[in-house]
C-alpha cells in the first residue's frame, strides 16, 4: 500500500493510474477506522481497479468546544486495518497540506434561510 502525506504525491500517484486507463475510487474518512469503513473500502474495490483512502481529521468540521483536540487519532491502526483489505494508496495528510494558510482562512458562503 502507497503511504502518501503530499498531494504531489497523491497526484503522481493518481496519473500513473489513470495513464493505465484504471478507474481511482476515493473513500475519505476522518480515521479511526471500523468494520463500517472497511465495508466502504470493499464496495470501492468492486467498481474500481485502484482505491485511495484518506484519513484527515477536519478542525473544520468542529465547532469551538468541541471534540476537535480528543478526537481519536489511530493512524498506526487504521494503516493496518487498510493494509489487510489491500488497499491501494492511504492519504493522510497534515492540516498545514490541506490548509497552508492555516484552517482560519477558509472562505464561507452563507445564504440566509437555507
Amino acid at each position: 500500500m502507497h503511504s502518501l502525506v503530499d498531494v504531489n504525491g497523491l497526484r503522481s500517484l493518481i496519473a500513473q493510474w489513470r495513464a493505465r486507463g484504471e478507474r481511482i475510487a476515493f473513500v475519505p474518512t476522518m480515521g479511526n477506522l471500523h468494520a463500517g469503513h472497511l465495508a466502504l473500502v470493499q464496495r470501492a474495490q468492486a467498481v474500481a481497479e485502484r482505491v485511495v483512502v484518506s484519513v484527515f481529521i477536519n478542525p473544520t468540521q468542529f465547532a469551538p468546544g468541541e471534540d476537535f483536540d480528543t478526537y481519536p487519532r489511530t493512524l498506526d491502526a487504521d494503516r493496518q486495518a487498510l493494509e489487510s483489505v489491500h488497499t491501494d494508496a492511504l492519504f493522510a495528510p497534515d492540516i498545514s497540506v490541506i490548509y497552508p494558510g492555516g484552517a482560519q482562512s477558509t472562505t464561507r458562503i452563507e445564504v440566509p434561510g437555507v
